[in-house]
């Protein structure tokens, strides 16, 4: 972070200048060059390794809840960094889940259907959206675009991947500029990160080992396994869950910057009076 100001009776955080802007630009605008495979596998790397950082090493949990292209900002170098955080909350450490009063917020096709049916957020759902993610940066397609008679495109993967032609979903732009078996690998951990069983989600630090190569996907099966309702939360856990310790975090209040083997040039800044 560079500082802060006050305007028009708001204080805003200021943040280094982003040089190469939003992922989804580079993505969709078809004015851009599109991203050559090296650039999108390590923007993801970013990514996952951001993502396991605030799961698991600062000293909250924190659900990010707005996981998607838009959110991340890509410096001079493509480094990716995670932010907007007006959606995300800290969690004190005995808690696992965050309920919003006014019900469900995020973006369709990245919200875990759990947390449509339940109003909840978790880790599992931030997985979930970053599997929406990782098919949206493999396949160049956003996650609500409908192909094939199918409403999301992870159900098309799916499909893909049944009838044995999964490498059919990456992006055409750079069909002669790709790794197959890691082109294959992300697209499977899309899935795996997509199960409609929340529980059956790979956690971060096996998203970042998978993504790194150093693991293997977990089996993924053929056909979408269906969704089960997810057991209801006791209602003092849901009221200790949305009760006023669970604070919500500055937008922007991390800029990451992370390779897949560690967390590198972090700066951090915390001030819940800005909040």
């Amino acid at each position: 972070m560079e500082g802060w100001c006050h305007k028009n009776g708001k204080l805003l955080l200021v943040y280094e200048y982003m040089r190469n802007g939003s992922l989804d630009m580079h993505l969709f605008t078809k004015t851009s060059e599109p991203l050559n495979w090296t650039l999108r596998r390590k923007i993801l790397a970013g990514v996952a390794s951001a993502l396991h950082y605030l799961h698991y090493e600062y000293d909250q949990k924190v659900v990010h809840r707005d996981i998607k292209a838009s959110n991340i900002m890509l410096d001079s170098d493509f480094n990716a960094r995670l932010g907007d955080f007006g959606l995300a909350r800290a969690l004190d450490n005995e808690k696992t889940s965050y309920a919003e009063a006014i019900g469900v917020l995020g973006t369709i096709g990245y919200i875990a259907p759990e947390s449509i049916l339940t109003g909840i957020a978790t880790q599992h759902s931030d997985i979930y959206a970053f599997g929406a993610l990782l098919i949206e940066v493999v396949s160049g397609q956003r996650p609500g675009t409908k192909v094939n008679g199918f409403q999301f495109m992870v159900d098309y993967v799916w499909s893909l991947y049944r009838e044995g032609r999964i490498l059919d979903a990456v992006d055409k732009r750079i069909t002669n500029d790709y790794d197959a078996e890691e082109a294959q690998r992300f697209l499977l951990l899309g899935l795996a990160c997509s199960h409609p069983i929340a529980s059956e989600r790979p956690k971060t630090h096996t998203i970042v080992q998978i993504l790194s190569g150093s693991m293997a996907v977990p089996p993924v099966p053929h056909f979408k396994p269906a969704f089960v309702w997810p057991a209801m939360m006791p209602i003092d856990d849901l009221l200790r869950a949305t009760s006023i310790d669970t604070v919500p975090l500055s937008i922007n209040q991390y800029e990451t910057n992370w390779s897949p083997m560690g967390r590198e040039n972090y700066s951090g800044y915390t001030d819940r009076s800005l909040v």
